[in-house]
């Protein structure tokens, strides 16, 4: 009796694992994953390195929802978002095309790392456009590329902090800032932090320049409201989007009118974050293949 409990425990795991991995990953995510993994070459970050805890944790589902709000709130970027990434016709799309950008540049061999950097810079320099109050943008500016990097790494490392099965020390948090400015660099960020502090400063510093343009607040609805998500998978989805809104720094949801009470967050959004959060990371954790040896 016991091992059919446990085969049909294990059969639930893998269904439920690999429709994950096909929703985030896509169509070609087993082609990737392989070509990701095994390919034998150095790579940009070992296996010790603390951007291969955080970016391969299940509580990247909220922060990377988290980082997408905050984003949202520099109108130059969002109004390239809203332009020209398809988030709304393709959403799917999109967030594969970000997991495979996350997952070569994590885990891939340095000379397939680098080749997706220049693909995105080769996009980037594409984009150009006007904001509807008639303010030019390029995606390739490095201040705004700064801006999405800083808000995108605080949200992931806050996420992990919280919500992660092994939360970092002092000193990797600030590994883990370090990791991602070699990858930050390579999109074109000038300078990029390499510590926490230093990466508070850079948000701080862009604090005057944001507000929620009716562009974010739209964006704003179709994630948290709209999203397309099977209805079976509506309340898991509800839970990381409430959690990804707690994540939230208090002012930015404020400013995209996101209602957030301390007592709701701490007995109740929180700890439904948490059993989500170990659900899909007991789910996912059979998908996981073992890696090539990483060095370099």
């Amino acid at each position: 009796m016991g091992k059919r409990i446990g085969s049909g425990a294990a059969g639930l795991r893998e269904q439920l694992g690999n429709g994950l991995f096909a929703r985030v990953a896509g169509p070609d995510g087993p082609r990737n994953r392989d070509r990701i993994h095994l390919t034998p070459g150095p790579r940009w970050f070992g296996p010790e390195r603390p951007v291969r805890r955080v970016h391969g944790d299940a509580s990247m589902f909220i922060g990377g929802l988290s980082a997408l709000l905050l984003q949202s709130l520099h109108p130059l970027a969002m109004a390239a978002v809203a332009a020209h990434s398809g988030y709304r016709g393709d959403p799917w799309g999109r967030l594969q095309r970000t997991s495979t950008f996350l997952a070569v540049t994590t885990y891939g061999t340095a000379a397939h790392a680098r080749e997706a950097c220049e693909q995105v810079r080769a996009v980037h320099e594409r984009v150009r456009g006007v904001t509807p109050e008639g303010e030019a943008y390029h995606a390739a500016d490095p201040r705004l590329l700064a801006w999405v990097h800083a808000a995108e790494v605080d949200s992931f490392l806050r996420a992990h902090q919280r919500y992660g099965a092994r939360p970092l020390s002092a000193s990797g948090c600030d590994g883990y800032v370090a990791d991602t400015a070699r990858v930050a660099a390579a999109l074109g960020v000038t300078d990029p932090p390499t510590t926490r502090a230093e990466l508070a400063r850079v948000l701080d510093g862009y604090r005057p320049l944001l507000r929620a343009s009716a562009q974010a607040r739209q964006a704003a609805r179709f994630l948290l409201l709209d999203p397309p998500v099977p209805l079976a998978a509506r309340l898991p989805y509800g839970v990381l989007a409430a959690n990804a809104v707690s994540l939230l720094p208090s002012w930015a949801a404020r400013e995209l009118r996101l209602p957030r009470l301390p007592v709701v967050d701490e007995w109740c959004v929180r700890p439904l974050g948490t059993a989500v959060t170990s659900a899909v990371r007991w789910a996912m954790a059979p998908s996981r293949p073992a890696t090539a040896p990483a060095t370099g």
